[in-house]
């Protein structure tokens, strides 16, 4: 006849729940310095602070992470710079022409980071990168680097196809990035505090860029001006032009 013992199933409980916690650690601390790195900014940001939202000691997070400054860089793995590999095999399978191409990179792009936190780490950046050099090299390396290859595969697929016009590539990809970044920046800044007149739709805002990019803004022969409701300035209506 087997015997059970209880506290020894308690205690087998009690252990395997701080296995299960331990090992969850790591991916709470990430989300904890996601939130606070995007709300206060890299420099004012404390360790203790970070641990503190996680739920763990000062010490537990050196434990995983030796500075602030290697739990910065884990946040961005985590979130931007480790999907690279993903995103660019979704580029290798895509079958579409180069214009479904380049409108699927846009949205999925707001999807997956633009309409996220991690839209914060870009503003971060844009507005700290003089301060901590060693970090702007890293964001450097892997991410803009990475993003701006994968932008220029793109725009490079479409002029072998003869699907857009040959271009230089390098500036290519700055005109696809700046309203993106634009968005970002915008959404972690002034959107927070937009009135009625300054509100942005982001999904309006990409499908006009999107269009605008595509093809520009002349009119193509043989179509019709397009109408268009009168557009509120950031300040206030505009005046109509004379």
């Amino acid at each position: 006849m087997s015997s059970s013992c209880p506290i020894c199933e308690i205690a087998a409980t009690v252990r395997a729940k701080r296995e299960r916690r331990k090992d969850a650690r790591p991916g709470e601390l990430l989300a904890a310095a996601l939130e606070l790195f995007v709300e206060k900014g890299f420099a004012a940001t404390r360790a203790e602070e970070v641990a503190k939202r996680a739920g763990v000691s000062k010490g537990t997070l050196f434990l995983y992470f030796s500075s602030k400054e290697e739990l910065f860089k884990a946040v961005v793995r985590a979130n931007i710079a480790g999907h690279f590999d993903q995103w660019n095999a979704e580029l290798d399978t895509f079958q579409g022409s180069s214009e479904e191409l380049l409108r699927f990179t846009i949205r999925a792009w707001w999807e997956r980071i633009g309409n996220t936190k991690v839209a914060g780490i870009t503003k971060l950046m844009m507005s700290e990168a003089g301060n901590f050099p060693e970090l702007a090299a890293f964001y450097q390396h892997e991410v803009i680097q990475p993003g701006n290859d994968l932008l220029r595969r793109v725009l490079q697929r479409g002029v072998d196809r003869g699907e857009f016009r040959p271009m230089d590539l390098q500036y290519g990809v700055y005109t696809v990035l700046a309203p993106m970044l634009f968005l970002a920046t915008w959404k972690h800044s002034l959107g927070l505090c937009s009135g009625s007149t300054s509100v942005i739709d982001p999904e309006q805002y990409i499908a006009v860029q999107v269009e605008t990019l595509l093809h520009g803004l002349t009119r193509r022969e043989g179509t019709a001006p397009a109408t268009a409701e009168p557009m509120a300035h950031i300040d206030g209506p505009q005046t109509p032009a004379r």
